[in-house]
């Protein structure tokens, strides 16, 4: 303990900087003008590995961005810990939003943070705690107390449905074979008290289209007389909840795993604040299905959101127009048992059939992956806790998460492995927001437990 902390405090300014540079490569995977862009982080993480002391990195093509690939073998005796990460980002919109630029990280204190916190797109979601991981990985090699044998599997879709890297994970199982997979995109409760995120939800993400007359019309010539397709798509939409915020897709709730009352008290014993929580998103009231508290409908119960709507005249001024076209992109967050795959074809079917006549719809699956849960009882998860335990002084809460990484499940089916998710970011971070940020605490934190979860997987194993 006295070793790694001293090793942070003396390389503290260089892991900053280090970070920082990272961060201000704008690695949009979802637009493709920032091409060249992603292509240059992948190069910045593959040196970033190899000066940490992987022996071998190569970058590995993909029909879309590639993936980084990085090994540290001590001897094929010992356990392997394959730890996955991704350097692509979510666009930054809205700008206007932003406090400082998105790709121009600065350091801010904030309550949360008396510390201080990287504010840059990026800096929580995944890039700072990706980087967590090469700097444990560069203490322990630059130390001589790497107890174990290291992959590093690094993205650069992520954030776009990683279709690629489930390619890349078939064609190369030996490559990747492993023991164990160490995973840091997931958050904690509190900087006091750690958590480990033991479940994710599955998504399926489409969008939609409403097409009605062949052409915009005018308000006054056709309203009334035609189907708005901005109107239609806005009732279509109000109907796929109930009155208790229920989602009305027939079959949707099928193959929902419905949690114990014991294990839904156990999940309410985690610290919470109904009112912080309010006040930290400047909301009079919560809002979800009727029955669950809050922390039970972002976690363990399946939603239906939509992400963006658009058609129709949306710039300065009037223009009295009935649009011929109005578009919509919905995500649906998925609990174990359900496929994403069905999901997203009960969606298609439903939609389609609530259409009313003089509108034509239109809906295109764009990606999905399914919901995982790890147990508690294997000795990943315990050499996380215990590794959380040395460096908080408490013990971690095991927490199901209500984000997706789709391709956790595909890790276990592919790879045979148990998937730890040790996040050391907070819910306040805003991921995929504007303001974005990552607390110097948290980041040096990670660094300082990543390698104590080396040592105790590595004696249990």
């Amino acid at each position: 303990m006295d070793a790694i902390k001293t090793y942070i405090e003396t390389n503290k300014e260089r892991f900053l900087n280090e970070l920082i540079e990272l961060l201000k490569i704008p690695s949009i995977s979802a637009d493709s003008a920032y091409k060249d862009d992603v292509l240059k982080t992948a190069d910045a993480i593959k040196d970033s590995l190899a000066r940490a002391g992987c022996d071998h990195v190569e970058i590995c093509e993909t029909d879309g961005y590639p993936i980084v690939y990085g090994e540290k073998i001590i001897a094929p005796n010992l356990p392997t810990v394959l730890v996955y990460g991704h350097y692509d980002v979510q666009p930054p919109d809205p700008l206007d939003l932003w406090e400082s630029g998105p790709f121009e990280p600065i350091i801010k204190k904030t309550d949360l943070h008396p510390e201080g916190a990287i504010f840059a797109r990026g800096a929580c979601d995944d890039k700072g705690q990706m980087y967590m991981h090469v700097k444990a990985l560069e203490y322990m090699t630059e130390t001589n107390c790497l107890p174990c044998n290291v992959k590093f599997m690094i993205e650069g879709e992520e954030e776009v449905g990683s279709a690629n890297l489930a390619v890349f994970v078939k064609n190369n199982q030996e490559k990747l074979k492993n023991d164990v997979i160490l995973i840091s995109d997931t958050g904690m409760i509190s900087n006091t008290q750690p958590s480990i995120t033991t479940g994710l939800r599955g998504l399926s993400y489409v969008e939609v289209e409403v097409t009605g007359p062949n052409r915009d019309l005018h308000s006054g010539l056709y309203g009334g007389a035609v189907a708005n397709p901005i109107n239609v798509l806005a009732k279509m939409i109000a109907s796929l909840h109930d009155e208790n915020n229920h989602i009305t897709i027939p079959g949707f709730y099928d193959k929902v795993e419905e949690l114990s009352r014991e294990e839904r008290d156990e999940m309410a014993k985690a610290p919470y604040s109904l009112d912080a929580y309010k006040k930290a998103l400047d909301i009079d009231d919560v809002y979800g299905e009727a029955g669950y508290v809050t922390n039970e409908r972002n976690a363990i119960r399946p939603t239906l959101d939509v992400n963006g709507i658009w058609g129709g005249y949306t710039g300065e001024g009037a223009k009295t127009v009935i649009a011929s076209k109005a578009y919509a992109k919905i995500s649906m967050r998925l609990v174990p048992n359900q496929d994403w795959e069905e999901i997203t074809e009960l969606f298609k079917t439903h939609f389609e059939s609530i259409a009313p006549e003089g509108v034509r719809v239109k809906v295109t699956p764009h990606h999905g992956g399914q919901g995982y849960v790890t147990p508690i009882d294997n000795i990943g998860f315990q050499a996380a806790s215990k590794a959380y335990m040395d460096t908080f002084g408490v013990k971690p809460i095991p927490q199901r998460g209500g984000g997706s990484i789709p391709i956790v499940a595909l890790f276990e089916e592919e790879l045979k492995s148990k998937t730890i998710l040790m996040g050391f970011g907070l819910d306040s971070d805003a991921i995929h927001s504007p303001n974005e940020h990552f607390g110097i605490f948290n980041y040096f934190k990670g660094i300082e437990t990543i390698p104590l979860f080396y040592k105790y997987f590595t004696e249990l194993s």
